[in-house]
């Protein structure tokens, strides 16, 4: 029996091509969505894909019918569009008109409504965690550095912390060091969050990146992940470690990510978060 066809909307990093290459590895048709000034050229040129615009909703519709696509996903990093660069068609309209202040706001909002626009139209949106079932996160030490006590309370307090934040719908992550926050991930991003903390460091040892999903995300459409190029700005900056939510998150490429972590002297912990 065929598999359903997949349609991946792709943005920047690793978890668009680990979903092609899982699709081809059981033999899921797939076709991209490359979104204009988001999605890598290179990620999609050997595949079958079409281009389209944060605006052209129903065009993006048409296109994805013409082609048999019955499921959804939404993969990789995308940046939020200006307001002005958007031409939207009539069903852009008719979606952006329910996004109201959401495309301001936080990405929770913003994208539970995408995903009911386009589950009324008839596709199935199904996570990235549905084909990538052994990139979420694993409970415990992932690598043979293990959080010391410090870090461990380090880590409770950036789980309440990023727990909280997340309610607000405004990030997923904080830095935390010495049982003080550092930083906070807002619509920047994780690199962002890192960015900014980095200077900031105290002396010492320790410095921890917590990261939750949100109370009550759309889990299909922006669980937490990261991957080695995580790893190696926190190396970078200083930092003794990374905790993700277990269950909860999506660990790309952990093999790579865990031996990165090694190396660099620094820990990966799969920290149990909901309530």
């Amino acid at each position: 029996m065929e598999r359903e066809k997949l349609g991946i909307f792709a943005g920047q990093g690793h978890l668009p091509d680990m979903l092609a290459e899982t699709c081809r590895r059981e033999g899921r048709p797939f076709c991209f969505i490359a979104i204009e000034g988001q999605t890598p050229p290179a990620l999609v040129e050997a595949d079958e894909h079409f281009w389209t615009h944060f605006g052209a909703v129903g065009a993006t519709i048409e296109a994805l019918r013409d082609r048999g696509v019955e499921l959804l996903t939404m993969a990789g990093r995308m940046q939020r569009p200006k307001m002005g660069s958007l031409k939207p068609d009539a069903k852009g309209t008719k979606l952006m008109a329910r996004l109201g202040l959401s495309l301001f706001s936080g990405d929770d909002k913003l994208l539970r409504t995408i995903t009911q626009f386009f589950e009324e139209e008839g596709f199935r949106i199904i996570g990235a965690d549905a084909l990538l079932a052994d990139a979420l996160t694993p409970t415990g030490v992932l690598g043979q550095i293990s959080p010391s006590a410090a870090d461990r309370e380090d880590i409770q307090l950036g789980v309440r912390e990023a727990r909280a934040l997340g309610a607000r719908d405004e990030g997923q992550a904080v830095i935390v060091q010495a049982r003080q926050v550092l930083g906070y991930e807002d619509i920047t991003g994780t690199d962002a969050l890192i960015a900014r903390c980095a200077p900031l460091k105290r002396e010492g040892a320790g410095g921890v990146l917590v990261k939750v999903m949100k109370p009550g995300q759309e889990r299909r459409a922006d669980l937490p992940a990261m991957g080695v190029e995580t790893v190696r700005r926190m190396h970078e900056a200083g930092f003794a470690g990374i905790a993700m939510e277990a269950g909860h998150s999506l660990l790309l490429g952990r093999d790579e990510a865990v031996a990165e972590a090694d190396a660099a002297g620094i820990f990966l912990y799969g920290v149990e978060a909901q309530p």
